[in-house]
């Protein structure tokens, strides 16, 4: 016998998206590297708001050559 699962589907409204999914966002992404004879340099910077609030995370990286 073939037991294959059952899936149930169901319509949602984008307001009720919205709810479940958190709401609206915006956010931006920036990176820099820099490589030198000497070694080599990388920042990222990461920052998303919505009407909940602001997130801002950030890293460093280096490595000597």
């Amino acid at each position: 016998m073939n037991f294959a699962p059952q899936v149930e589907t169901t319509e949602i409204s984008d307001a009720a998206l919205d709810a479940v999914s958190g709401g609206l966002a915006a956010g931006g992404v920036g990176g820099l590297h820099l490589e030198t004879p000497l070694g080599d340099v990388c920042a990222d910077l990461a920052a998303v708001g919505s009407a909940d609030g602001l997130v801002a995370g950030g890293s460093i990286q280096a490595a000597a050559h």
